[in-house]
């Protein structure tokens, strides 16, 4: 391909950001690495946000994908009936729903993550006719305005340019530290008649928070959650758009707490290849929509169904990519813990669950530090936290283990680096 002849980053928006850390030009991806069009390799431990837990262009899923466009067959079709939607809905319900006891009907809200959540709060106003929905601290669920109302972020809530509303805050776990009891201010606002809190429609929590910093919620934490929410009737919304389709072991994350939320909300890696796809599951006395009255014009891209079905069939017809991702995981905790036993002035604090882990720094400017570091010697990662301060890894599962070797090889020179000249 020949270099562009005009300057196209003038042509695009300030509003990017990856490619301000990662001035690379992209142009191929395999598995876990992709190169820029001088030929540099990349090892890939951010994987589209985590859109890509299986990988770059998987070559099964690549098979399904060049086998549909090449057979003509439908790629819009809106919410129509169609061979591939189909074959997804049955392969999802066999393989995924059923196993786990679940009987969740399926939504297609529009192509991605924040659909599938402004779909989940206005239906849960919709069932139980109040609108005030409670989110939790450092809490990320997407960017149009009632994803954002529910965000914890206060840059991305000054971009809405509106008050945002109808939405109250309660702490995440452990935000005290585990000075205060498990929901204590929480259950005390919804017993107390004087309290101001609205009796809310919806609980929506993440089981692990991404975007927030990497903050894993214990598994009793979220089964008092959920018993929370059936003594009050209040609707439970977990939002497993980052960290479901296994990337913290479990298809689910919340999985591992024995819990079943009211309303799932997924996307993401649900494709399988990066294409866009979101799905709102909602148990079946609460599908209460009227035909219609959640729509979009993109919400049945059907080479995503393809690939989605195919990566289920491929990758979850047994444990394997689960076993395989907890052990991992485990790994990647074991080389942090490392890190922080090796710098305890600078007290890191290693988090996560799967391969969804973060190692949290003093400042973000020592995490955006170890994180170019690493862009230099070949690794790509992102930083999260209110203050981008967590250093954030999600590789595709699929990694082999030499691959997730040298990256924390690379994470452990890269820390050094910055640590030992700071």
């Amino acid at each position: 391909m020949t270099a562009p002849t005009i300057d196209t980053v003038a042509l695009e928006s300030g509003v990017r950001s990856y490619s301000r850390n990662w001035p690379a030009v992209f142009s191929r991806a395999v598995g876990s690495t992709v190169w820029d069009e001088n030929g540099t390799a990349y090892l890939d431990f951010f994987a589209g946000a985590g859109a890509l837990n299986y990988g770059h262009n998987h070559p099964r899923l690549k098979d399904v994908v060049l086998e549909y466009f090449q057979s003509d067959q439908l790629v819009h079709s809106l919410d129509m009936f169609t061979t591939a939607r189909g074959d997804f809905l049955q392969t999802f319900s066999e393989m995924i729903l059923k196993p786990r006891g679940l009987d969740h009907r399926v939504a297609f809200p529009g192509p991605g993550g924040a659909n599938a959540v402004e779909a989940a709060l206005k239906l849960a106003r919709k069932v139980t006719g109040r609108e005030s929905i409670v989110n939790f601290t450092n809490a990320f669920h997407g960017m149009t305005l009632g994803a954002l109302s529910v965000t914890g972020n206060s840059l991305k809530r000054g971009g809405a340019g509106i008050p945002l509303v109808h939405a109250t805050p309660m702490p995440y776990d452990d935000y005290f530290d585990g000075d205060v009891p498990d929901f204590m201010y929480f259950e005390r606002m919804l017993g107390d008649s004087g309290s101001g809190l609205n009796h809310p429609a919806a609980v929506i929590v993440e089981s692990v928070q991404g975007e927030g910093g990497i903050n894993a919620a214990r598994a009793e934490w979220l089964r008092a959650l959920a018993d929370l929410c059936k003594k009050y009737d209040i609707l439970l919304i977990l939002d497993d758009i980052q960290m479901g389709c296994g990337r913290t072991g479990g298809f689910f994350s919340f999985e591992e707490a024995g819990i079943v939320p009211d309303i799932i909300c997924l996307s993401k890696s649900i494709s399988g290849y990066g294409m866009p796809m979101a799905l709102t599951l909602v148990r079946p006395e609460l599908d209460i929509w009227e035909p219609g009255e959640h729509n979009g014009t993109f919400r049945g891209f059907s080479p995503a169904f393809a690939t989605a079905a195919e990566a289920i069939r491929t990758f979850w017809a047994d444990d394997a990519l689960e076993r395989s991702t907890q052990t991992k995981g485990a790994h990647v905790e074991s080389r942090f813990n490392q890190l922080v036993a090796k710098y305890p002035e600078h007290e890191l604090i290693s988090k996560g669950r799967g391969l969804a882990r973060g190692l949290q720094f003093g400042t973000a400017e020592l995490a955006g530090q170890v994180c170019a570091e690493a862009y230099q010697r070949g690794l790509l990662m992102e930083t999260s936290g209110p203050e981008d301060e967590v250093m954030k890894i999600l590789p595709p599962l699929t990694l082999t283990d030499d691959e997730l070797n040298r990256g924390l090889r690379i994470i452990d020179e890269s820390v050094d680096a910055v640590l030992g000249r700071s």
